[in-house]
């Protein structure tokens, strides 16, 4: 499998410098002041939102080579979803992750969505199935569901979603989904289905998406940290017959040199969703993500603040080495 590189959407927030706090950048209300200099005006007014920001960032990652958008799941922002549907008219080539919860409703409905979203886009969606946060925040947001059984209920949800993508009739009645004779016909029969992307540590989250998963997403580590989990998720995987590839999700910060990579890294950076991030000039970014590469890891979700113009710097600068690096046969323009 070639190695696919994914950009995160800042559907969070983002700024216009590295050091910059969140913010829905391109977007504020009448008591929130232009992010200019005195005596510069914004001569877009309200007319520019945050969606158009973040198309912006959408196409930037179109353009910069990118194989795929990450659309994480914001229980304060816009519906990954929605975002997703608007910007899937907009770009063409990327791959539209998108992240939600298996508390979003019914598994058939989300499947039919999938399904006409599949044939929107010429096969371009894909999903990530997130854990979500703690118990007392889902359950402030209608989900009542104990922490403990969240696994079991992605489980049962992507059972649910393939069987009536694949099979008709298609019969099944767990704890938490239930269909009788069910199963898609006519047009929405047929189709590709959604990559399914997991996260999660422990042995538990592993053995899931060695039963379920396309693509099985590490958080941020060092190399030396990460290895035993690839050796478990691929023993796991094999003991099912298949092969999961394993993911990294990891910000980064590359600039020309160590030293400028090393200034701007210490000054205060926006909350990304990741728990480290990869700095350095752009041959040492280079290597390490190489290394990771080499170790196994087959997608990587990069994300750096802010978005839009570092879509274009990584796209530039590491994107095409790193491709020319790991398959030299095989390279993309950026």
């Amino acid at each position: 499998m070639t190695t696919e590189f994914i950009w995160q959407l800042p559907t969070a927030g983002d700024g216009r410098y590295a050091e910059a706090a969140r913010l829905r950048r391109g977007e504020r209300n009448d008591k929130q002041r232009a992010p200019f200099t005195d005596g510069v005006s914004d001569p877009r007014g309200k007319r520019f939102n945050y969606f158009d920001y973040l198309h912006q960032v959408a196409r930037a990652a179109d353009i910069s080579g990118f194989d795929g958008l990450r659309i994480g799941h914001d229980f304060d922002g816009d519906d990954s979803w929605i975002v997703a549907g608007y910007l899937a008219r907009g770009t063409r080539h990327i791959k539209l992750l998108t992240e939600f919860e298996a508390s979003w409703g019914s598994s058939v409905y989300a499947a039919k969505n999938a399904v006409s979203f599949q044939r929107a886009t010429n096969g371009r969606f894909a999903w990530q199935l997130a854990q979500g946060a703690d118990e007392a925040s889902r359950s402030r947001h209608g989900d009542q569901l104990p922490q403990d059984e969240v696994l079991a209920r992605i489980d049962e949800f992507i059972t649910v979603a393939r069987g009536v993508q694949t099979t008709a009739p298609f019969s099944f009645k767990g704890r938490y989904f239930e269909v009788q004779d069910g199963g898609f016909r006519g047009p929405l029969a047929g189709n590709p289905l959604p990559a399914i992307y997991l996260s999660g540590d422990g042995e538990a989250a592993l053995a899931l998406s060695a039963r379920q998963a396309d693509v099985h997403l590490f958080d941020a580590a060092p190399l030396a940290e990460l290895k035993p989990a690839l050796a478990s998720l691929r023993a796991l995987a094999a003991a099912q017959g298949r092969g999961v590839v394993a993911g990294l999700r990891l910000d980064v910060l590359a600039r020309e040199t160590e030293e400028e990579a090393e200034r701007d890294a210490a000054r205060e950076q926006s909350q990304s969703g990741v728990r480290a991030a990869l700095v350095g000039s752009y041959a040492q970014v280079i290597d390490a993500l190489a290394a990771y590469a080499d170790a196994g890891v087959g997608s990587f979700v990069l994300g750096a603040s802010p978005h839009l113009e570092e879509a274009y710097r990584i796209g530039e600068y590491v994107l095409p080495a790193l491709r020319a690096r790991l398959a030299p046969d095989d390279r993309q323009a950026a």
